[in-house]
């Protein structure tokens, strides 16, 4: 089973996600209409796979869904998944369980940084980094992208001015939005800076496993024992397997006495426990079963990359968009539109019937931009592009 073939596949499927309480339907509030296509919040509008499904009805039909813990299973599945997908030799034991990834950026940036501090965001990017350095009263510095002839790249220049005056750095790796899966010379590259002026390296590889042909994701965490030492890896099957709403995300770090500070941060929350079918999906999900599963989903999301890429050459107007090297997310380019943000979420909305995040919330340097999600029926994105032409200028 591929995503380019002629045939229909389980990720072709349109399953209907009213009645649900979906987070991606909820208009109250949003000013959206009833009609408009949802491909703003990012998860995926695919089935989660079999085993896990099979796993998590197991455990419901056992009838007691008590206090859970992990099990000798669970770290197994766990270091196997990591060493498989990504060469990854991570003691699993090092792994601090969270209630999602920007649930454990927010417990790192508490552990390892004091009100004040400066924490590097490297813009645009994922809106709640903006979010965890504000609600801890750290102060952000924003070190901007910039937009090369190729994709985005990192000002390293600006970021080591950054760093004198910083304590941690938020990175995101596979980037989100603009797609960037950075090189182990970039990665290389800041790492180096974090050690020579003592900053906290966090890494968000949620977007990990989404990874396209001609790239690899690098784990920052295996650039060196240096570099190791400094850095807090947050990963979580929730964007793979489609399982965000099990709130369960995982905080790896080598250094025992870091460990005890980001186990400390989650019980100052008043929490000890953590969520018993999460802990079950998470060991179905990386215990081998699903990994044809995940290489036919990444394969499938290439095709709508492909689709999608075609489909803006051929019939939209002053809209462009380059392919991302990593995730499921289409960070689109409407600046020649002049529309000022609100105009063209507005314009989306009420011509096009088409509901994406607007490229503002991921820092002011996205206006005039969209990110649409990608993780969709073919036939959905297709409906999502004409929707587009029938309002391109």
């Amino acid at each position: 089973m591929t995503g380019g073939g002629g045939g229909l596949t389980p990720f072709d499927r349109v399953i209907d996600r009213s009645g649900t309480g979906a987070l991606a339907l909820d208009r109250h509030g949003h000013g959206v209409p009833a009609d408009a296509l949802p491909l703003w919040v990012a998860d995926m509008n695919f089935a989660t796979p079999p085993p896990v499904r099979e796993a998590l009805a197991a455990r419901v039909e056992h009838g007691i869904v008590g206090y859970g813990v992990p099990t000798d299973g669970y770290y197994e599945a766990m270091a196997g998944w990591f060493e498989r997908r990504h060469g990854w030799s991570v003691d699993p034991q090092s792994a601090v369980m969270t209630r999602g990834v920007v649930h454990g950026l927010y417990l790192a940036v508490e552990a390892l940084t004091r009100p004040g501090d400066g924490v590097i965001i490297q813009s645009p990017v994922y809106p709640p980094f903006f979010d965890v350095a504000r609600a801890a009263g750290r102060r952000i510095l924003v070190n901007p992208l910039v937009e090369g002839p190729d994709g985005y790249e990192i000002d390293f220049d600006g970021f080591a001015g950054a760093a004198r005056e910083a304590t941690a750095f938020i990175l995101c790796s596979p980037h989100n939005p603009v797609g960037r899966v950075w090189s182990r010379g970039e990665l290389g590259r800041l790492a180096e800076i974090c050690l020579r002026h003592g900053v906290w390296l966090i890494s968000d590889e949620v977007h990990a496993d989404f990874v396209y042909p001609g790239r690899r994701h690098v784990v920052t965490a295996t650039l060196g024992d240096e570099v190791d030492a400094i850095t807090v890896t947050c990963t979580a099957p929730s964007k793979t397997f489609n399982l965000a709403g099990l709130q369960l995300a995982h905080l790896f770090a080598s250094d025992p006495a870091v460990r005890r500070r980001l186990v400390a941060s989650y019980a100052a929350q008043g929490l000890s426990q953590h969520p018993a079918l999460g802990l079950v999906a998470c060991e179905a999900a990386y215990a081998g079963a699903a990994d044809s599963w995940v290489d036919d989903l990444v394969s499938y999301l290439d095709g709508n990359m492909a689709l999608l890429e075609a489909g803006i050459a051929d019939r939209l107007t002053g809209v462009r968009f380059r392919r991302p090297e990593g995730t499921y997310l289409a960070w689109l380019d409407f600046r020649e539109w002049g529309l000022d943000a609100a105009a063209l979420q507005r314009k989306l909305l009420m011509e096009a019937r088409l509901w994406l995040s607007d490229g503002v919330t991921f820092g002011p340097d996205g206006a005039g931009f969209q990110r649409l999600n990608t993780a969709a029926p073919r036939a959905v994105l297709a409906d999502a592009l004409t929707r587009l032409t029938h309002i391109s200028h």
